[in-house]
């Protein structure tokens, strides 16, 4: 680094006061300043662009099923945390617990989107909706298991067809899952 990289330290420092700064944000915040509703329509971008490259090969309903469940519970947790503020914040020990709750169920929303057995091949990606992709030819930089499928070319073969779908169902489940941990409806 001192050679090539970052020779008098700036990056280094100006990550490090960014981090810093993120860190003082989210200490001082009762409620964490997390926005999915702007995930959702991300999510909502993100499959439009898999529509078209798919076409009428493959329905991704499921997926749009799922996007439309965690955008409205997104929608809940906004009008949740605006309760909140009105209420007041944290002014006895029952509402402190409700807010850490509250707080507790945002963070699970991220865990949310990770399987357990990871992607198909690249065991070590766990994420559904974001990892690296497989080849630097890849179309999709999202939702890496139905990416990885069809860089595979496996939509030639029935059993590549089914492969794509299955793709598509377990990130359907994933949006889900992490609706349902924002409802606080996961344990």
């Amino acid at each position: 680094m001192a050679k090539h990289g970052d020779p008098s330290f700036h990056r280094h420092v100006a990550t490090s006061e960014i981090w810093g700064l993120l860190g003082l944000r989210l200490a001082d915040d009762l409620i964490l300043p997390f926005d999915y509703i702007s995930y959702a329509t991300q999510l909502q971008e993100h499959a439009n662009a898999l529509t078209a490259l798919l076409g009428s090969s493959h329905t991704i309903a499921p997926i749009y099923a799922s996007i439309l469940e965690f955008a409205a519970a997104a929608n809940e947790a906004v009008e949740e945390s605006k309760r909140f503020e009105e209420l007041g914040l944290a002014k006895d020990v029952a509402s402190c617990l409700r807010i850490r709750a509250f707080n507790d169920r945002l963070m699970l929303v991220e865990r949310a989107f990770l399987e357990a057995e990871g992607l198909r091949g690249r065991p070590w990606f766990k994420h559904m909706l974001y990892s690296p992709p497989k080849n630097s030819a890849d179309k999709l930089s999202f939702f890496p298991g139905v990416a990885d499928a069809i860089s595979d070319d496996l939509s030639s073969t029935e059993e590549g067809r089914l492969e794509i779908d299955h793709e598509i169902w377990k990130v359907a489940r994933a949006i889900r899952r992490a609706a349902a941990a924002l409802r606080g409806e996961l344990a």
